[in-house]
């Protein structure tokens, strides 16, 4: 069996940058050992897999090490991949996933946006792991109802960017990864993300966090529109914005390579 792969930086205008997801577009679903095995022997922080469906696209997201439930960057390749491959004359895409009906739309200037569940992070009390695995105290710890991470607000960018985290002692508290932001210095707010429970030591950039930085730096900052900016070595740009019960969250995807897969 041969089937196509492509590999797309995502939140990116240019290649070697941005978050690289593996994109497999299949004609119907594989078994779940060949999924892992795929994503496992892609070793990128995502794969993503889709099928078509009646007028939209089932899909699903698979780090080296275990399915997710919900990922930006890969759900930002997949829709590149469905309007720059499939060569569908919509402007707009809907994927159905296990966090429900995703919606990507194209924009002017190769923008895609992504319409996401909206997250409120709540203050909560910070597990030892956590506080010892980053080495560094923040200001507050967030956590919300909904999804598996932990967010540590510091004081200002230089603070985020300094971190050098023990990724083996973070590693304990899966499923949770963790988020460290601040008010950004040339963006409204930044961002680095650490999930090393999920075989991804620091994830260049993360769009799925943004569902819960978005309304928390947009309440901090009174402004609905944000420019966040992930500021791992390859570093991500995002176009955020606040609204009713969602998020839309924006990026540019470029291709960098394509190829077969035999199996």
């Amino acid at each position: 069996m041969r089937l196509r792969i492509y590999q797309i930086d995502a939140f990116a205008s240019r290649v070697f940058r941005g978050n690289p997801a593996a994109v497999v577009p299949l004609p119907e679903w594989l078994g779940d050992a060949q999924l892992q095995s795929i994503a496992a022997e892609n070793n990128l922080s995502e794969t993503a897999f889709f099928v078509p469906q009646d007028e939209h696209f089932h899909l699903r997201w698979f780090t080296p090490t275990q399915e997710v439930r919900l990922c930006g960057h890969a759900t930002l390749a997949a829709a590149s991949v469905v309007f720059s491959v499939l060569e569908t004359s919509s402007t707009d895409v809907k994927f159905e996933t296990l966090s429900g009906i995703l919606n990507v739309q194209k924009r002017a200037g190769n923008l895609l946006t992504m319409d996401f569940p909206k997250l409120i992070p709540k203050t909560c009390e910070p597990p030892v792991p956590l506080l010892e695995g980053l080495r560094r105290k923040p200001v507050e710890v967030l956590a919300t109802d909904t999804d598996t991470n932990y967010y540590a607000v510091y004081e200002n960018e230089a603070a985020v960017r300094a971190i050098g985290p023990n990724l083996s002692l973070l590693a304990n508290l899966h499923p949770y990864g963790v988020v460290v932001t601040a008010v950004g210095e040339e963006a409204d707010f930044v961002s680095r993300y650490f999930a090393s429970g999920y075989g991804i030591p620091e994830d260049p950039v993360t769009g799925s966090i943004h569902c819960a930085l978005t309304p928390y730096w947009s309440q901090r900052l009174g402004k609905p529109v944000l420019h966040a900016r992930q500021v791992s070595k390859r570093g991500g740009e995002l176009e955020c914005e606040d609204l009713p019960g969602r998020v839309l969250i924006s990026g540019q995807a470029v291709r960098y390579l394509e190829g077969e897969i035999y199996i």
